[in-house]
């Protein structure tokens, strides 16, 4: 449901050609969610406008057997639609917007576009998801050697860290298909860790056994949140789209998003953040951790301040990235080396973590 609960009959209509807004989006399931719910929401707040929404398949949707960070990570998803931001092309119409999870949004935008807003935010944490019938209830009943499916770095690290007697590898797919290879009774998975919010969109919430929080597991940035991209300066969608902005989420994730951009993290950077915002106070309470990839190294810091405005939800960022380099956060991440990360081959179950598929 949209998060403003003002009444839309009065609001001024504005003027976009046709009253129609061309959406843009990932092909799969989740995605098309997703696009629909920033659908809804304008159509909620902007009665005069219809929109449609077009599903497109991108490389990472076509690409099942290796980690998403070996190709490039965040850009992945983005570089076919935002072509079509700014033209048609061959059947595909030139688009308004397009509809991205914000965790999969680079913190620098091309010069031609920007992040238009950002929506309400589901529950950004990870979630713990049990093999079905199984009668474990936390990563703490699990046995030496159990097996965690899981593709993220950040989770991989910081379960290493907590839990270094687990062993981890890869699973890929869309959310159906990890439940279905978790679920085979020959696989090796003995749970997943995957984000909540994905789960709750697609009414899958009975399979979630436990959410973790920090710090037993911090999220990834913007993880929860939906980010929608328009072209730079478009003054029409900047108007549709400042009904659907959620203040606190977008502050929160503001923040988060300056934090990676100092510590010019991607998708692959086993960086984890933590944010609460009092809305009746203004203050942001603001955690985030580096892990090495191993889980033998970390850093932790936490700041809290007033922010009222992004550019002061910006500034709190920085100043974490400032008090986490400080610790040797920056020594931590100049360490990992990617291509090893991203070539090695198989876990040897001695709690070595299987780093080419997390």
């Amino acid at each position: 449901m949209p998060h403003n609960t003002s009444s839309s009959e009065n609001m001024p209509q504005l003027s976009v050609p046709n009253n129609h807004i061309q959406i843009g989006g990932r092909k799969s399931k989740l995605a098309v969610i997703q696009s629909e719910i920033v659908k809804e929401q304008i159509e909620h707040y902007h009665r005069n406008l219809t929109c449609s929404v077009l599903a497109l398949s991108t490389l990472g949707d076509k690409i099942q057997n290796r980690p998403l960070y070996s190709f490039g990570g965040k850009s992945l998803w983005t570089k076919e639609l935002e072509i079509l931001l700014l033209e048609a092309v061959d059947e595909y119409p030139k688009l308004d917007l397009i509809v991205h999870s914000l965790k999969d949004m680079p913190t620098n935008l091309p010069d031609e576009f920007e992040l238009g807003c950002i929506l309400e935010r589901e529950d950004p944490r990870d979630a713990l998801i049990m093999k079905s019938g199984s009668s474990y209830k936390s990563l703490d009943d699990l046995p030496h050697g159990a097996v965690v499916g899981t593709s993220s770095i950040r989770r991989s690290a910081q379960l290493l860290k907590n839990y270094p007697h687990l062993r981890f590898q890869d699973v890929r797919g869309n959310i159906y298909t990890r439940l279905s290879k978790l679920d085979d009774p020959e696989s090796p998975y003995e749970c997943l860790i995957l984000a909540a919010a994905g789960l709750i969109r697609l009414g899958l919430e009975n399979r979630i056994t436990a959410c973790l929080d920090a710090p037993q597991m911090y999220h990834a940035v913007g993880q929860g949140a939906l980010g929608v991209e328009i072209r730079r300066d478009d003054l029409v969608m900047q108007q549709v789209l400042s009904k659907l902005e959620h203040k606190a989420s977008s502050l929160r994730c503001t923040a988060e998003r300056s934090l990676m951009r100092v510590l010019e993290g991607g998708c692959s950077v086993p960086l984890g953040v933590s944010t609460k915002y009092n809305e009746e106070t203004q203050e942001l309470d603001f955690k985030g951790i580096i892990v090495s990839p191993n889980g033998e190294q970390y850093v932790e810091g936490e700041i809290k301040g007033t922010v009222r405005n992004k550019a002061e939800a910006e500034q709190i960022g920085e100043k974490l990235a400032e008090i986490l380099v400080a610790k040797g956060g920056r020594d931590i991440l100049k360490s990992i080396n990617y291509e090893k990360i991203n070539q090695r081959p198989s876990n040897g179950g001695n709690g070595t973590p299987d780093v080419s598929t997390i």
